[in-house]
């Protein structure tokens, strides 16, 4: 037994031309806005998730001889530094800056150079405070000896394994109405 199966292909055939005028430069325009975009929300939420150092906090503690000392020093330290090198180029920018660095988010990632490497976009995100990567992931702390450690905050690293999860939601979306605004 045979049968025989017709389809009409035209509409194939018309959004096959629709694709074809596309511009390469129209996709690449779109992939490098999606790149900014999602580096944009991961500096968002790297902000969000770095600490801000507090340095005029209570301390108490108790001398050798029993005596219960209690005292706020007043440094005149601002905290912040770490949080606002998301946003600059420098750490001393960082460190004199003001705010914390959340309306420069947009600012920053215009600035920010995506790269083209085979069929991947680059962008890279970069803190220029010395003590980003101690932060990240952890650090001992020394006097003489080393006498303990300090858990690491792992910003990056979450943020990057959030973006992995909701980054290909993002681009469906933007890509459907791009192509939307295109095709029609």
């Amino acid at each position: 037994m045979a049968t025989r199966l017709k389809f009409d292909v035209s509409g194939l055939k018309e959004f096959e031309k629709q694709l074809k005028q596309l511009q390469e430069e129209d996709m690449q325009r779109f992939n490098e806005q999606m790149v900014k975009e999602l580096a944009a929300r991961s500096l968002a939420n790297l902000i969000e998730r770095t600490p801000v150092g507090v340095y005029d906090k209570p301390v108490q503690f108790t001398t050798k001889d029993g005596k219960e000392v209690s005292f706020t020093p007043h440094t005149g330290k601002q905290g912040g530094t770490l949080r606002r090198g998301w946003t600059s180029s420098k750490e001393s920018e960082a460190a004199t800056g003001t705010g914390d660095g959340k309306d420069k988010i947009k600012e920053h990632t215009d600035l920010l150079k995506v790269k083209k490497v085979g069929d991947t976009y680059e962008i890279e995100i970069t803190n220029p405070v010395n003590y980003a990567s101690w932060v990240e992931t952890g650090h001992r702390i020394y006097l003489k000896d080393s006498i303990g450690w300090v858990d690491g905050k792992f910003m990056v690293k979450i943020t990057e394994e959030e973006m992995e999860s909701q980054g290909p939601a993002i681009i469906e979306r933007r890509l459907k109405a791009f192509l939307k605004e295109h095709l029609g």
